[in-house]
């Protein structure tokens, strides 16, 4: 091995013990909001696309519901919350993503779908697309879908009301 690739490959080490040591930060925190809370469910960790992922999962989804709110406005509280927590402990700024019984995998299922027919219907009719604002979440994995499609696509607007166009090719 060379110097380059040793260095490249402790970095990335670095990295996922880095990601990892977020997660285990993050999981106490929620743990300790979940008792606080009076709330059970199981914490899982795991690192996906170069951040911490935590999962809090039960067999009483129904019971976490009120971690998730409406359209998922407690999640991301929660979410940033834990970021904060993360900070505070590591003093780097933290990209952490916090699901909660499934609300966000089921909201990319639901976004990618989204995604995907924007641009069948961009293909179709040669016009760009505007869709409803979203989150920065949100317009990220219909981005991500649009580009599977061999599309284009732009965020526009100002927060709150941050929306994609999809592009013709």
């Amino acid at each position: 091995m060379t110097e380059g690739t040793t260095s490249a490959a402790a970095e990335g080490g670095d990295t996922l013990t880095r990601l990892e040591q977020e997660g285990e930060i993050a999981a106490d925190y929620l743990e300790g909001l979940l008792d606080i809370a009076d709330l059970d469910g199981d914490i899982d960790m795991d690192v996906e696309a170069d951040r911490a992922a935590v999962s809090i999962i039960s067999d009483s989804a129904r019971e976490l519901q009120k971690l998730v709110g409406r359209d998922g406005e407690v999640l991301e509280a929660l979410q940033e919350l834990t970021r904060l927590a993360v900070h505070r402990e590591t003093g780097d700024r933290s990209r952490l993503m916090l699901d909660i019984a499934g609300f966000r995998a089921k909201k990319r299922a639901e976004l990618a779908e989204l995604g995907a027919k924007a641009a069948g219907e961009v293909k179709s009719s040669g016009q760009p697309v505007k869709l409803d604002p979203m989150t920065p979440f949100e317009r990220k994995v219909v981005h991500d879908a649009i580009a599977a499609a061999g599309l284009r696509s732009e965020s526009e607007g100002e927060e709150p009301q941050r929306f994609v166009v999809v592009l013709p090719a």
